[in-house]
């Protein structure tokens, strides 16, 4: 992209280039002839105004073009698109090999479970930061059958991960419908008041309590912080690979959740305690002593006894909710 563009009338730049009205607006540029050209309006400019940005005029017109081409780069992204993760094994706490490549595909859900303190996290970790054999577990994360551009790796706008850890408490001073709003124009994405409502009522889906787009982020339960990050991520985000950190500890409708983080064609990896997410999965790793111990592929076998591994678990969420509202346990609370 070259100077050309500052000499195109401003109204053609907004046709081509919808989101350059909000540079012009960033610099309180205001009640501008939109037939000038960006050189024309420069030049007619106050110099007030030049003043208050700290900015030449040739300056200003540098960063327009620069605002251009990174939108530009943004919007035209196409590098995340991903088929496959593969892990690459690498050594446990003992130093022992754990001889595996398992590739994971768009689509999956891979559960991973083990004792506290055996090393699930960190198998999230290494996956998060696409690791090449320079962590500690020597592990090596290939994309799409091959080691990530070292560029991708550390992309902080275009991340290949997220990662949604067991503590989600925001300290922005934003709203819900801020928040969202935020998010979907650094995405430049169109209909930003119909994603922020779709958004909204994905998460009021998951969440076990509602709330709506004018509560404060600092407001919101863990849980539903949890819902709505999912909702984000699935509807908003870029990241090809969701990464879970214990679902089950938020309070959320789980199963809807997973559910619609597949829909959306990511690759799923849950940490978990929890049965009924464990058997949720294609496939589960076990992790023991820091090391990838098992691949378990689920059977069908396995699969039957989810819904009723799930009714026992709604059961004791209704006793617990039921003794918090001051109930009295009694044979027909606990008949399950």
């Amino acid at each position: 992209m070259t100077l050309d563009i500052a000499k195109h009338p401003i109204k053609e730049l907004f046709i081509k280039y919808p989101y350059s009205e909000d540079f012009f607006i960033s610099f309180d540029i205001k009640d501008m002839d939109v037939n000038l050209s960006m050189e024309e309006v420069v030049i007619n400019l106050k110099d007030e105004i030049l003043e208050d940005n700290g900015l030449s005029r040739e300056q200003l017109i540098d960063n327009f073009i620069s605002f251009i081409e990174k939108m530009e780069a943004l919007k035209n992204l196409s590098d995340n698109t991903i088929e496959s993760i593969t892990i690459i094994g690498g050594k446990d706490k003992h130093g022992r090999d754990e001889d595996i490549k398992l590739e994971l595909n768009v689509g999956e859900v891979i559960s991973i479970v083990g004792p506290t303190g055996s090393g699930k996290s960190r198998l999230l970790a290494d996956i998060e930061c696409l690791a090449q054999r320079d962590t500690p577990t020597n592990r090596q994360i290939l994309v799409n059958g091959k080691a990530p551009d070292p560029n991708k790796r550390f992309d902080i706008e275009n991340k290949l991960v997220a990662q949604l850890s067991q503590n989600m408490n925001f300290v922005m001073d934003l709203s819900v419908e801020e928040f969202i709003k935020l998010h979907a124009e650094s995405r430049l994405i169109a209909n930003i008041e119909a994603v922020v409502e779709e958004i909204i009522i994905c998460a009021n889906n998951l969440a076990g309590e509602k709330f709506d787009r004018s509560t404060p982020l600092t407001q919101l339960s863990g849980g539903q912080s949890r819902a709505l990050m999912i909702a984000d991520t699935a509807l908003l985000s870029r990241s090809p690979i969701v990464l879970i950190d214990e679902i089950e500890n938020a309070g959320i409708d789980r199963k809807n959740a997973i559910e619609l983080l597949v829909k959306k064609e990511k690759i799923v990896l849950i940490s978990t305690h929890d049965p009924v997410l464990a058997l949720m999965g294609d496939r589960r790793i076990v992790i023991k002593n820091g090391g990838i111990d098992q691949i378990i592929t689920s059977s069908n076998e396995e699969k039957k006894y989810i819904d009723i591994l799930d009714h026992v678990d709604r059961k004791m969420l209704d006793i617990r909710n039921h003794i918090r509202q001051g109930g009295i346990i009694e044979d027909h609370i606990i008949n399950f």
